[in-house]
């Protein structure tokens, strides 16, 4: 299975310009938690998070008319869409990100794909996402950031952890966390 497979396709972006309160409004509207920041060509730039704007926005005392390039995480994580769903998957885990953009090779915004996306596959019926790998990348992506992060210590023929040993060092395998926002 590829990401197009499953991916939520053209998601609604925005540019780096507008504000966190269009941010939010275009979460509300569209019921989801992550919109991609594109440039004028819609290559994602970015991306903002409905956490980003709760901890970088409301929390840090800023308000909705904050521009997105202020509280937004630079440089988002992206896969393509003829990437295996399991490289997806690996990846998200291995970064910690609960929504990565699908991107085309010139960097354009094609889809996202979201935990919610993977589950859907798993409860299919043609059942190329298993439960299990669900649970091992759900697992995974909610690792706690503060204070003891636990660090994948083997990983299964996928590439999956599957033992975890404590560390205090809050980053993912012995690195200092790839992105700069929690639940990207």
């Amino acid at each position: 299975m590829r990401a197009r497979d499953i991916m939520t396709k053209d998601p609604v972006c925005l540019r780096r310009d507008e504000t966190a309160r269009r941010a939010a409004e275009v979460m509300r509207d569209c019921d989801c938690g992550v919109v991609p920041i594109v440039d004028d060509n819609r290559r994602v730039i970015g991306i903002v998070t409905d956490r980003d704007l709760a901890i970088r926005a409301l929390a840090a005392g800023k308000s909705g008319d904050v521009r997105i390039s202020e509280v937004m995480t630079p440089a988002a994580h992206c896969c393509s869409a003829d990437d295996d769903l399991r490289d997806v998957e690996r990846k998200m885990a291995d970064l910690q990100i609960r929504r990565i953009p699908i991107c085309d090779a010139g960097g354009r915004c094609l889809g996202i794909i979201s935990q919610a996306d993977i589950a859907r596959a798993a409860s299919s019926s043609d059942k190329n996402v298993t439960e299990e790998e669900v649970a091992v990348v759900l697992e995974s992506i909610s690792q706690p950031s503060h204070g003891t992060r636990v660090r994948p210590e083997t990983t299964d023929q996928q590439g999956f952890s599957r033992n975890f040993k404590k560390n205090s060092n809050c980053g993912v395998r012995g690195k200092k966390r790839a992105t700069a926002g929690c639940g990207v």
